[in-house]
């Protein structure tokens, strides 16, 4: 369990951020698409260059609570100078991870004294309403959801939800310094048609799925979450060549239609708050 204090043990823990091992099911074949996301990240866990990169987020993260600029060479000095040529690797994976989590990009707001601000990325109007009292965006964990949910053949399982959310360090009914309440949490996207929660029609015990909801499909594209997963591996979206057409052929149809399925039950009021069984 990551205390709430423990913020860099958050941060690292986007290692796993994908939550996947095995391969999704997209438009009925089988497609290694995630299992090649999910090596490609884990593989930085014992890096050096990635844990430098979580004392960057770390630092950077204060920046943002206090509304200050930062310059490159600040930076540097809390990576430590002996790291100067990798510097721009861990700047990229820095930059990377904190779009995955927290919907945030650095931004270079003057060239001339390399000074950089971090701003919200993602464009979705949740960014004020799902705020944590840090006033840090929490936008970011939905677009990873709502990659999940992609990744996964537009719909994910309740315990593929919950095992994502393991893999980053949040846990049902444990208070997150970022994510609050995790499950209160998805209440409030399923409420707000962030996301649809499903009984699985046939299913004995009764299972649950999630999908994209109506203001996820107004307010995103499959392709903006494609982004984010192509650059936390350092790659383009074409990478992951199943995804990738799936994403063109969602954007060609205006990004908004609902993916057709099997019909559920919407269970909006009983989302679970408590992981299920692994």
């Amino acid at each position: 369990m990551k205390t709430p204090g423990s913020l860099s043990a958050a941060v690292s823990g986007i290692g796993s951020v994908l939550g996947v091992s095995n391969a999704v099911v997209v438009a009925g074949k089988q497609s290694s698409d995630a299992t090649q996301a999910a090596t490609s990240i884990q593989h930085t866990l014992k890096d050096p260059i990635m844990r430098k990169a979580s004392v960057l987020i770390e630092f950077l993260l204060d920046k943002f609570k206090m509304k200050e600029a930062v310059t490159r060479s600040e930076m540097l000095a809390i990576v430590n100078k002996k790291f100067k040529e990798q510097f721009p690797e861990i700047l990229r994976r820095t930059s990377a991870r904190l779009e995955l989590v927290f919907g945030l990009e650095l931004k270079e707001i003057d060239p001339s004294t390399h000074s950089y601000l971090l701003v919200g990325k993602l464009g979705l109007s949740t960014e004020g309403s799902l705020s944590s009292n840090w006033g840090l965006p929490r936008t970011g964990l939905l677009m990873s959801i709502l990659g999940v949910i992609f990744m996964k053949g537009n719909r994910a399982t309740e315990q593929e939800v919950w095992q994502f959310l393991n893999g980053v360090g949040v846990y049902a009914g444990k208070k997150h310094l970022i994510f609050e309440e995790p499950g209160e949490f998805i209440k409030d996207l399923v409420q707000e048609n962030y996301l649809e929660y499903h009984l699985i029609p046939g299913s004995d015990p009764p299972n649950y799925e999630f999908l994209w909801g109506p203001r996820a499909y107004a307010e995103t594209t499959k392709m903006k979450v494609l982004e984010v997963l192509a650059k936390v591996n350092g790659t383009v979206p074409s990478a992951f060549p199943n995804l990738y057409q799936l994403a063109l052929r969602d954007q060609a149809r205006g990004a908004r239609r609902r993916p057709q399925g099997r019909p559920g039950v919407i269970a909006k009021s009983r989302v679970h708050s408590k992981p299920l069984s692994q």
